[in-house]
């Protein structure tokens, strides 16, 4: 927000927050029962998705960056289980999943592009 550095140039900091964004929007449809219970845990695992992309990028050696990276994407694998759970118990439809779908696989290749990289 007021600092200018590499992760706000990266294509992928600017998915995986239209992705965070929608993970809680999706969240405020599912039953208040699931306050303490599914709707933090992906709410948590979204918000890490961006953070770890930002510290990532931040760092000087291509392995360690590359780990916040891994870390990124097995949040996203995460989230994509617990809304593989959410859609068995028919808190959400189809038509509440497209975006996020669509994110989700975005955010997924991005990531796994960028720790396949030789750079």
């Amino acid at each position: 927000m007021f600092l200018i550095l590499n992760h706000q140039r990266l294509d992928l900091y600017g998915v995986s927050r239209k992705f965070v964004i929608e993970c809680y929007r999706l969240m405020m449809k599912l039953p208040p029962g699931e306050k303490f219970g599914m709707i933090t845990q992906i709410r948590r695992a979204a918000l890490s998705v961006h953070l770890n992309i930002s510290e990532g990028a931040s760092r000087k050696s291509e392995t360690e960056r590359k780990r916040y990276y891994e870390i990124a994407r097995g949040s996203i694998i995460e989230i994509d289980a617990a809304l593989d759970i959410a859609n068995d118990l028919e808190y959400l439809s189809n038509q509440n999943l497209t975006t996020i779908g669509e994110l989700t696989v975005k955010c997924f290749k991005m990531l796994t592009g960028m720790i396949q990289s030789k750079t």
